[in-house]
């Protein structure tokens, strides 16, 4: 259903607290992959309060939506939302990557609660998600399946067999993104490995493509609403994003797609980050 306007100022507020929080975890953690998760953000906020049935009490309710993040790096990211949610403690997140914590870089399905599938070996989780989708439509669950993938590992040939699978087999209650911010660990994507035409690309393979600015609630929100009323075909959401939103120094910066933070840069990015937000609100007002 349409975005109200409080229900955007919500979510803008809700992604605002979870881009400092993804700063103090890299700060805590000496460095980590700060550019993508910044990216990221937006669609995970949006999925995880407005559109998931998730119960947190209950984080391995049978019938709960599913959440595929293919691009597991992002895990410093994802980490404060999943203890925002309550279902980890929030002194992990100072132990972040360190030796003996819970919380590794790449997020393990088997020690931090919420974490649907082990991710970070790219190119997997869309075939992960594949099978997620097909097990409901078997067991006749009516629970959907999220993936998000990163543009970087579109370059991976699995994601092209889980997708003429999921044409395949209608897979019609998985709905995918790709966080299409045009940055990879090696530079530009389109230097080192041109995807464009991507959306055509997803088109051939069989899939229903939107394209939408994936730091804009109110048309991530159109597209989601479109993929959940859509029958017959899987729905790929190409969210075109920037890395590092919200951290000026870094913003469309392919050397941030992992870097260290030290206290300086720290303080410079919690002031660009004040900024963001107020200009974030100010577009929804």
């Amino acid at each position: 259903m349409p975005l109200t306007k409080q229900e955007w100022l919500g979510l803008e507020k809700k992604a605002h607290e979870l881009r400092k929080a993804t700063l103090d975890t890299t700060f805590w953690a000496g460095s980590g992959h700060i550019g993508g998760g910044m990216s990221v953000l937006d669609m995970l906020v949006i999925l995880y309060y407005k559109y998931m049935k998730i119960k947190k009490d209950e984080p391995l309710w049978e019938d709960r939506d599913r959440l595929i993040l293919s691009k597991g790096h992002a895990g410093i990211a994802y980490a404060p939302l999943l203890v925002d949610l309550g279902f980890n403690d929030a002194d992990q997140l100072k132990t972040f990557n360190h030796t003996s914590s819970k919380m590794g870089m790449h997020l393990d399905s088997n020690k931090v609660v919420g974490v649907d599938a082990s991710t970070g070996s790219l190119g997997h989780g869309l075939s992960i998600a594949v099978g997620t989708a097909l097990a409901a439509k078997i067991k006749g669950k009516g629970y959907k399946t999220f993936a998000i993938l990163g543009d970087g590992e579109c370059d991976e040939g699995s994601n092209w067999e889980a997708a003429m699978t999921a044409a395949h087999y209608k897979a019609d209650n998985m709905i995918s993104f790709v966080d299409r911010n045009r940055c990879m660990i090696d530079g530009k994507t389109e230097e080192v490995m041109a995807l464009e035409p991507l959306a055509d690309k997803w088109k051939a393979f069989g899939f229903i493509v939107k394209e939408v600015d994936g730091h804009n609630f109110k048309e991530l929100a159109e597209a989601i609403d479109f993929a959940y009323e859509n029958k017959g075909a899987p729905v790929m959401i190409i969210a075109n994003t920037v890395k590092g939103e919200g951290i000026d120094f870094m913003e469309g910066n392919y050397l941030w797609h992992y870097g260290a933070i030290d206290e300086a840069k720290y303080e410079d990015a919690k002031k660009s980050l004040d900024r963001h937000y107020q200009k974030r609100v100010a577009r929804v007002e």
